[in-house]
């Protein structure tokens, strides 16, 4: 592993893996590898995304967002945590952090029919996706990023496969029909800063919880990732990137060889906080029964086993439940 503090995360381009040489696939392997065991964070270019395709998913989701509060509030779906539909103010506090996050949410899950939870039972344990009656738009825009993305996912999990020397499909059976969310997010503008408490941030600093994250940009900065140094660096992807990390699921598979990096999203200067910010990551997430027991071959005498096995399920709805989205046992 490079011991190498980078200054800004690396860039990559996906296509060097599914479509480039037999030399191109192995350096994004190894490239893909030495960041996420260095800082977890890289940008990704040719990830599947059309600039129309991005243009047309953040102007629905921004005039989604403008939509009246007593709207979009009709779509909170408690009864299933949250884990689908809006997502209102102060829902939503980082593990360990005093007061909740300055934003507001909506989450796409799998689509899925009556037929597919015949084929596969494990989807009977996903709450459906909730749709906007005053925003049709919304369905078929979210549904085609969350499978671009998707597949872009399965991609970079074959590269992190083989860099772990381990099968190229092995991740494949389980994200397949995954768990997995898109989430996308509105910071609103903070119109009466001096109302703020004193840690209110706009998302605290925390680690992902899933296998791991693709982020389609941002339209404001704000977004920093903790250095192994204790500095915090400012993450800057050009528009045609998607910014990808390492969740705590993979870091806990791999025995902490990939890095979980800490990350955050500040408040803007005084001068403009009264303007939005908008993302959209997309949260990976493997099939609950996967077993996140450490990998054998990432367990040696200088790195002994870190964590207690537990699967994909349990280990989400302990840290749902950690950061205000499921209920404590």
């Amino acid at each position: 592993m490079s011991d190498m503090l980078f200054e800004e995360i690396p860039s990559l381009d996906l296509a060097h893996f599914t479509q480039g040489s037999a030399a191109e696939k192995n350096k994004f392997v190894q490239d893909l590898g030495a960041a996420f065991e260095n800082i977890g964070f890289v940008a990704i270019k040719n990830h599947g995304f059309s600039d129309a395709q991005r243009d047309e998913l953040y102007k629905t989701i921004i005039n989604f967002f403008s939509l009246p509060d007593n709207i979009k509030y009709q779509y909170e779906r408690p009864d299933t945590f949250f884990q689908r539909g809006y997502i209102g103010h102060g829902r939503e506090q980082a593990k360990d952090h005093p007061v909740p996050d300055l934003k507001e949410f909506f989450h796409v899950g799998q689509e899925f029919d009556d037929s597919d939870v015949k084929k596969d039972m494990a989807l009977a344990e996903f709450p459906p996706n909730v749709w906007v009656q005053e925003m049709p738009a919304l369905e078929a825009v979210t549904v085609q990023a969350f499978k671009i993305l998707e597949e872009a996912g399965k991609n970079l999990l074959r590269a992190i496969a083989l860099y772990l020397k381990l099968p190229e499909n092995y991740f494949d059976s389980r994200v397949e029909r995954g768990n997995s969310i898109l989430r996308p997010i509105h910071y609103y503008p903070i119109t009466q800063p001096e109302l703020l408490a004193p840690d209110a941030v706009r998302a605290a600093a925390h680690g992902d919880i899933n296998l791991i994250t693709l982020l389609m940009g941002a339209s404001a900065d704000g977004l920093q990732v903790l250095r192994r140094d204790g500095k915090w660096i400012s993450v800057t992807a050009l528009p045609e990137q998607v910014v990808v990390n390492v969740g705590d699921m993979l870091s806990r598979h791999t025995n902490n060889k990939l890095k979980s990096t800490i990350h955050r999203v500040v408040n803007p200067p005084r001068d403009k906080m009264n303007s939005s910010r908008y993302s959209i990551p997309f949260f990976m997430h493997p099939r609950s029964e996967m077993d996140l027991t450490c990998l054998p071959n990432c367990i040696d005498a200088q790195n002994p086993k870190l964590y207690e096995s537990i699967t994909a399920g349990d280990f989400l709805q302990q840290r749902l439940a950690e950061i205000g989205l499921a209920n404590k046992k």
